[in-house]
């Protein structure tokens, strides 16, 4: 087993805590679960409503994986989390299948919470693998 690497991306959002955007060992790759913060200005507001945090998310989960030289296609799971499960969860689908061709859906866990960083509706992490 190698040792681990673990990666920060100029170009993915600030952490809003102590870690890593991603942590890699033997071609497994976890992403830190991210939250809809702008890559560019941490200091501007969230997207409003889930649809639009859950895109958000999504394309922050992207700049990291671009940032490994990864895309969307070598993701095998993802959690998401979200604050008002009963509320978004259809919504949330919604955006979030999009980023996905319908034959190569992650396997996916979803758990309802109490809160999150910034007030945040979402927050979803990744696990992937390079070919």
């Amino acid at each position: 087993m190698s040792e681990p690497v673990f990666h920060n991306f100029a170009a993915a959002p600030s952490p809003v805590a102590p870690f890593s955007h991603a942590v890699e060992c033997d071609g497994w790759i976890q992403l830190t679960g991210q939250i809809p913060t702008d890559p560019d200005d941490d200091h501007v507001s969230l997207p409003i409503g889930i649809e639009a945090q859950t895109r958000r998310v999504m394309d922050n989960l992207v700049i990291v994986l671009g940032g490994l030289g990864l895309g969307l296609e070598h993701v095998l799971s993802c959690r998401a989390y979200l604050t008002h499960f009963q509320r978004d969860y259809e919504a949330m689908n919604t955006a979030y299948k999009s980023f996905f061709p319908a034959d190569r859906l992650p396997a996916r866990t979803c758990i309802g919470v109490t809160a999150l960083a910034r007030d945040a509706l979402i927050e979803i992490d990744l696990v992937a693998r390079r070919p």
